[in-house]
């Protein structure tokens, strides 16, 4: 891979934790949040001042900034719990709005001019080249998808999914939705902030605007392109909708009026995503796989 690729690499892996996280959110639990940008700001900022102003190393800076940003996603947890849909909706864009003016106009922050400076990791006195750095976001892609995993088996998974199916008919079972609303942000603004540490110690320098409302809508139409609730199309939408800017180059300045654009056809047309459960291509694959197990099946059997 030239250094040209594993850029693109990177930056989807980035990508990836961030869909990750929204997923969590919005596809299991069911909350509503159009302001993930704001959250891989925090991580992000985060992050960089450890690392430039604290002298704290990468490897440190990154579970803090993790720490950080679901502290924060704790406080918007515990505000989701008076709101409704629509409202919540609302409450997540004006939570980006604020968080990218006190990124710009605090000095603390840097303001305007960002931060710039922050350190590549290093390991053992050994600054990591970028195809080193692709195997540490790999890795961190790697052990979300497993940490997710774990999620969506567990008694947590179970009742996240149960609040985002139906709060009511949860809560008449004994779920405590507010509480189980706050550790679903709290889970996901920790994949953003592990996604905006990672982006910042990649980019060396970080500014508001990487973080305002047009990369919100980028995180959100790439888990609803492919597939809202579930992993495959939290990846899928991704890596799609990632590497599109690349592939379609020349029209990269129209990039949000597409990404607005696909949101209103996938929403109109295939709700469920490109390979969502219920999907046309999803339940088209699935039966490809089905017809071709029954036919081994039947052989066994007869010998």
């Amino acid at each position: 891979m030239g250094l040209y690729q594993v850029t693109v690499a990177i930056t989807t892996g980035i990508y990836i934790i961030l869909t990750m996280g929204l997923n969590t959110i919005t596809g299991y639990t069911g909350q509503v949040s159009l302001g993930h940008a704001a959250f891989f700001g925090v991580g992000a900022y985060a992050s960089a001042i450890l690392s430039v102003r604290y002298g704290f190393p990468f490897w440190v800076a990154l579970p803090l900034a993790i720490i950080s940003t679901a502290l924060v996603g704790a406080v918007l947890g515990a505000v989701s719990t008076r709101l409704r849909e629509d409202s919540l909706a609302i409450t997540t864009i004006g939570i980006n709005f604020v968080m990218v003016s006190v990124f710009k106009y605090s000095s603390f922050f840097g303001g305007a001019l960002g931060i710039g400076g922050i350190r590549y990791p290093s390991l053992f006195g050994h600054t990591l080249t970028k195809p080193e750095y692709l195997l540490v976001v790999a890795a961190c892609v790697a052990l979300g998808v497993w940490l997710d995993r774990r999620l969506v088996r567990s008694w947590l998974g179970l009742a996240l999914r149960a609040v985002g199916q139906d709060e009511a008919a949860a809560e008449s079972l004994g779920v405590d939705s507010p509480r189980f609303k706050i550790v679903a942000f709290m889970i996901g603004t920790a994949y953003a902030g592990a996604a905006g540490s990672l982006y910042a110690h990649f980019m060396t320098f970080i500014s508001p605007q990487d973080f305002g409302f047009p990369m919100s809508i980028s995180i959100i139409s790439m888990a609803v392109f492919g597939g809202l609730g579930t992993l495959r199309g939290a990846i899928l939408g991704s890596c799609v909708l990632g590497l599109a800017p690349e592939v379609f180059r020349p029209l990269v300045e129209y990039r949000n009026l597409m990404y607005g654009a696909l949101l209103l056809l996938m929403m109109r047309f295939q709700p469920q995503g490109l390979i969502g459960d219920g999907s046309v291509v999803w339940e088209r694959i699935r039966s490809l796989f089905a017809s071709g197990r029954v036919p081994g099946r039947a052989e066994r059997g007869g010998v």
